[in-house]
């Protein structure tokens, strides 16, 4: 097993333990587009692959039968003439012969880009299901290794299948998108010189998405960085957007009418709110896309706290897709330093506050590690006040077991972060009405996280249970 690779640890250690189970295993990785699923698996068997295929994308059942030929007699051991299959059935009859011709103890099948073999009628699933379960799980050999970046299709066709299938995958194994930690050491490994108020930055761009990560060169800034790889011409997220929506999604267009409607409200939409904004069919077209874009992890679903379900809100949460409506989004640029240009402005001070508040929300473990409270049992939520003209809003509430609410701010500053008389007021507002909404009898300690810090002063002295950096996030 592959021991270079940056972060991935437990990954890695679940397929040691899969190569070496004594029995077939059928394992289903997915996550995000760009996330590194398909580099992972590859590094961690050194690409030692009894049989290796990756889908085509928008191509038909000839032209994917044709590509799994050829990834055939990639592998083909013996002088058998294998005829180009005409049908999944005839395809999977030569795999086996391929397979039983091995004398590997452990038989590696690695099929990637799955969803995209699935072509209409191709009854890809129906000889993907009969190759299973009439062959390599009677067998104690096989690891069959699927991958594809459309999350809802791996799970609703395939993990959650209600047919031959069913219950058939032994494993299943999302990638998430690098924490901070990690990303700070990808960087130190391509021997990037970058502080944490940088790489936050970064960040809040790019997420930890390594594909877009690797292309961070040596020598320059984030700001520079991030201008090349977005305001210029040619640059890789200048480009990205509709390539990553269109692979993703079949008519795409729905899928990026939400995003962009969710990307003007940060706090967040109904789903009716949503489908007006957005103008899309309701009923259960709508329902499909909201699915889709949740399990593909560029929005997500929450109750606010004290609420019903009837109250769900979807928020938009994909770092890039977030950045792409804030500054690319049908701009076309003279300034070949426009993103050094807009440092300190309105317009970016805006972005960083919301992109700050997500990637608080996707540490919530390092925030509660550097409170003390990993240990306590708690729930993590949202809330916004009933009364519209006031407007409160917390974005990260933990309700304690032990009788606390641990209500965090979330500010990102240049330098320490001053509570003035006004926000002391605003702070204190909220406080008050949680408690007078929602009845609580909960005490509320009030955590402020930024970037370097609260600047002590007597409005932190009075209002502050605990102040926290940025430092903890990268835990």
């Amino acid at each position: 097993m592959a021991t270079t690779i940056i972060g991935r640890v437990k990954e890695i250690e679940q397929f040691g333990s899969l190569h070496k189970s004594k029995q077939s295993e059928f394992v289903a990785v997915y996550g995000r587009r760009r996330v590194g699923k398909t580099f992972l698996i590859r590094e961690t068997f050194t690409n030692n692959f009894n049989f290796q295929l990756t889908g085509l994308a928008q191509a038909n059942l000839s032209q994917q039968l044709l590509n799994f030929h050829a990834a055939l007699l990639r592998y083909q051991t013996t002088n058998k003439e294998f005829p180009i299959p005409q049908t999944w059935f005839e395809a999977f009859q030569q795999l086996i012969y391929l397979l039983e011709k091995s004398k590997h103890k452990k038989k590696l099948i690695f099929l990637d880009e799955l969803p995209w073999l699935d072509t209409p009628r191709s009854n890809f699933i129906q000889a993907l299901e009969h190759f299973w379960n009439s062959w390599a799980s009677a067998r104690k050999d096989i690891l069959l290794i699927v991958c594809g970046s459309a999350a809802s299709w791996m799970l609703n066709v395939l993990i959650n299948n209600k047919g031959g299938l069913h219950n058939r995958v032994t494993c299943k194994m999302k990638i998430f998108p690098f924490t901070l930690a990690e990303t700070a050491l990808y960087y130190q490994a391509k021997g990037i010189k970058w502080n944490r108020y940088q790489i936050l930055e970064n960040y809040m761009v790019m997420g930890g998405i390594p594909f877009y990560m690797n292309a961070v060169k040596k020598g320059k800034s984030a700001a520079q960085v991030i201008n090349e790889l977005c305001f210029v011409e040619d640059g890789l997220l200048n480009t990205e957007f509709d390539n990553l929506y269109a692979s993703l999604f079949k008519q795409s267009f729905n899928h990026i009418s939400v995003v962009a409607a969710l990307s003007k409200k940060a706090k967040g939409l109904t789903r009716d709110e949503i489908i007006a904004f957005a103008n899309i069919p309701n009923g259960g077209g709508a329902s499909k896309v909201l699915s889709e874009l949740e399990l593909s992890g560029f929005i997500r679903k929450y109750i606010p706290f004290g609420k019903q379900s009837k109250d769900t809100l979807y928020q938009l949460i994909d770092f890039y897709t977030l950045f792409y409506f804030k500054f690319l989004n049908n701009k076309r640029f003279s300034d070949t330093n426009l993103w050094l240009n807009l440092q300190d402005t309105p317009a970016q001070r805006s972005w960083a506050g919301y992109a700050f508040e997500m990637v608080a929300l996707q540490h919530v473990s390092q925030i509660k590690m550097a409170l003390g409270i990993n240990g306590v049992q708690s729930n993590v939520a949202s809330w916004r006040s009933r009364n519209a003209k006031i407007g409160a809003q917390i974005d990260l509430l933990i309700d304690r077991k032990d009788q606390v609410i641990t209500l965090c701010e979330m500010k990102f500053s240049v330098n320490e972060f001053l509570i003035d008389k006004s926000y002391a007021n605003n702070l204190r507002n909220k406080i008050g009405l949680l408690k007078s909404e929602t009845k609580t009898k909960s005490a509320i300690h009030l955590c402020m996280l930024s970037t370097y810090g609260v600047k002590e002063n007597a409005y932190a002295n009075e209002l502050l249970q605990s102040n926290l950096k940025m430092d903890c996030l990268f835990v």
